[in-house]
């Protein structure tokens, strides 16, 4: 959790000035730095224009993203609107592969581009299509927004076997590396017929899904992904999961240190 997600959801307005300072901070205090790009990205609309825009966006990212050293640019691909499933699907995946291909023109090959599992049913982003866009392009890891797949599956993650499932299917469509280097948000969160309504505290204890849970499958097979708070109380609750994680651990080695 020594991790820092630059917030540019409105549009990325940092010049590359204060994005190198940034960075050289970030550095100093060894904070892993990596950016969420605009929220109006929309690689699967039935405007070109909307398309172009969107690509712009995540170019002008991308270019931040290595001004400051962050190791990726996370974003929500886009939405179904009057397209089928698949075939929203292949737009953003070719839409990607333009923005890649863009991106290695201007010297930018040392940035992920890193789609995250939404939480609206109406929204491009179910785990199984972020696994596609990884597979089929380079460059490409998967941000695992845990709440959004708990909302979007209409509160799937209840046991430890429920997160672990999503990582054993990462494990074997993607290897090893993606699930050991691991990029995921957290919170709490409430939902709807269609998915995700509203982002919830860890302390609101009638939201799932449960963080504990999620931290022991992680200690158990000694991962340490970089985990961003998406709390509304975001710094508060990155604490929090930090302390958790860190209990945990210290638990089990004890634990194993006594069946020794």
């Amino acid at each position: 959790l020594n991790a820092l997600e630059y917030q540019a959801v409105r549009g990325v307005k940092i010049s590359q000035e204060s994005a190198q300072q940034l960075g050289k901070n970030a550095a100093e205090a060894d904070v892993w730095l990596t950016i969420h790009g605009p929220y109006y990205i929309n690689l699967s609309s039935e405007s070109k224009d909307t398309i172009n825009a969107s690509k712009q966006r995540l170019i002008e990212s991308l270019k931040a993203a290595q001004w400051m050293g962050a190791h990726a640019v996370v974003f929500h691909p886009g939405y179904y609107g009057s397209y089928t499933q698949e075939e929203a699907l292949k737009m953003c995946i070719n839409a990607m592969k333009e923005v890649l291909e863009e991106a290695k023109s201007l010297g930018i090959t040392n940035v992920y581009l890193a789609p995250e599992t939404t939480g609206k049913t109406t929204q491009v982003g179910s785990l199984d299509e972020i696994i596609e866009m990884c597979l089929k392009l380079e460059n490409v890891i998967p941000t695992i927004d845990w709440a959004h797949i708990h909302a979007r599956e209409q509160g799937s993650l209840n046991t430890i076997n429920d997160y672990a499932a999503i990582l054993d299917k990462l494990e074997s469509k993607l290897g090893t590396d993606y699930v050991k280097n691991l990029h995921c948000h957290f919170s709490k969160i409430e939902f709807g017929k269609g998915g995700e309504k509203e982002h919830h505290t860890l302390d609101e204890e009638q939201f799932g899904p449960d963080f504990r849970l999620l931290a022991k499958v992680l200690v158990e097979r000694g991962i340490e992904p970089v985990i961003i708070s998406e709390s509304p109380i975001l710094d508060k609750d990155a604490i929090k999961m930090k302390n958790i994680f860190e209990e945990i651990k210290e638990s089990t080695s004890r634990k194993k240190a006594k069946k020794r």
